[in-house]
């Protein structure tokens, strides 16, 4: 009875059995919660662009060489007496100072030679001048006479005349020889050479030495084409910056003078003067600036207007990377049109407030999706940054 019982109990119990293990792993088999949706987007960091006005500014360089230099020569012949104590190589004399004076007892002889013979003229003069008015009178007495040019003495007065200006050009002869025994400086100089001693006889033309003008220097710098372009329309006068690099580097303000107006057939650059009042500092009291010196110029070009400022890594064959209003990458070809220093310089490709990519995706494509960082992804991005840096 009771084995009965079983066999008809027993596939019921299993069959309850199986039925709880089904809903147990059923129950252990459920789907987990979705899981949240990971943003895969590349995060990049972008600017917002904005066009300016951009002083152009003009760099080159050149050697600062002397307005003019003069070799220096004797008008008259004599001995040197004496020259002065800086009329020597690397010497600096002051406008109008005595370089060197020749001997004078000759051309003081030949100054009162003149002067007595102007004398003798003039009373040669006066004695003609005298004699032609006594003839006049006569001739007012006697009506009747003949009145001729020789009888009015009119031919000697005007011999005693010319005797009397020639006897002034004499002695103003004999001045200047007198005056030109002193050599003076020209202008403020400094001393190249000089090739006469005390006792040396001189003659007529003898060269005597080399002066440097230092009252102006001048610089010519070569101006590249692509620079040219930005020149302004008129150049004289621009006001300039010389710059004189090294340990002790220093300063100096300037002026553009002229254009030489010629291409150099070699470089095919055009070339600019550029003038230095008291280059030596005599005056103003600022730093020499020797000449043969190597210098570097500056000074303002053009203005450009609405032009868009960007570093060069951020520009590749002229093509920049922004991001649209879809929140997707898009190039843009832009226009560059001056190079200075770590920037390059805009006129097209951009609008005011595109949003520049400074910080791209490894491989960047058209229209692929991005996320601008915020904040808190600039500094996590920066520090990773760091982090890979510290490490190579």
């Amino acid at each position: 009875m009771r084995t009965t019982i079983l066999k008809w109990t027993l596939p019921f119990i299993a069959l309850g059995l199986g039925i709880v293990g089904f809903a147990g792993i059923n129950a252990i088999a459920q789907e987990p919660e979705k899981k949240e949706v990971v943003d895969t987007r590349p995060v990049v960091k972008v600017e917002p662009v904005a066009a300016n006005n951009h002083q152009v500014i003009i760099n080159s360089y050149g050697e600062v060489r002397p307005l003019e230099s003069t070799y220096l020569s004797a008008q008259v012949s004599g001995e040197v007496v004496s020259w002065h104590p800086n009329f020597v190589a690397g010497g600096i004399v002051a406008r109008g100072e005595t370089l060197f004076t020749i001997e004078k007892d000759n051309y003081q002889a030949a100054l009162l030679q003149a002067e007595a013979e102007l004398a003798q003229a003039q009373a040669q003069l006066i004695e003609e001048q005298a004699q032609a008015q006594v003839a006049a009178d006569e001739v007012k007495r006697f009506p009747g006479k003949e009145r001729t040019a020789l009888f009015l003495r009119e031919p000697q007065v005007l011999s005693a005349q010319a005797s009397v200006k020639s006897a002034q050009a004499r002695l103003k002869r004999a001045q200047r020889d007198l005056d030109n025994c002193e050599v003076t400086a020209p202008y403020d100089a400094l001393i190249v050479s000089r090739d006469i001693g005390v006792g040396q006889y001189v003659n007529m033309g003898t060269q005597i030495g080399e002066l440097n003008n230092i009252e102006t220097a001048e610089v010519i710098i070569p101006i590249a084409g692509f620079d040219s372009v930005f020149l302004p329309e008129r150049v004289k006068g621009i006001t300039a910056t010389v710059i004189k690099t090294g340990l002790h580097g220093f300063t100096r303000q300037a002026v553009v003078d002229r254009d030489l107006g010629i291409i150099d057939s070699a470089t095919r650059m055009s070339n600019l003067v550029v003038r230095i009042d008291d280059p030596y500092g005599l005056v103003n009291k600022q730093q020499a600036i020797k000449y043969g010196s190597y210098v570097q110029v500056n000074f303002a070009g053009t203005m450009l207007n609405n032009i868009y400022r960007l570093p060069q890594e951020l520009v590749n064959n002229q093509m920049v990377w922004i991001v649209n209003d879809e929140q997707q990458l898009e190039p843009r070809k832009v226009k560059v049109i001056r190079e200075e220093g770590e920037f390059f310089y805009i006129s097209d490709g951009l609008e005011a407030d595109d949003k520049l990519v400074i910080t791209l995706p490894e491989y960047p494509q058209k229209g692929m999706a991005v996320k601008i960082a915020d904040v808190q992804d600039v500094k996590k991005v920066d520090a990773l940054d760091s982090a890979t840096s510290e490490k190579l």
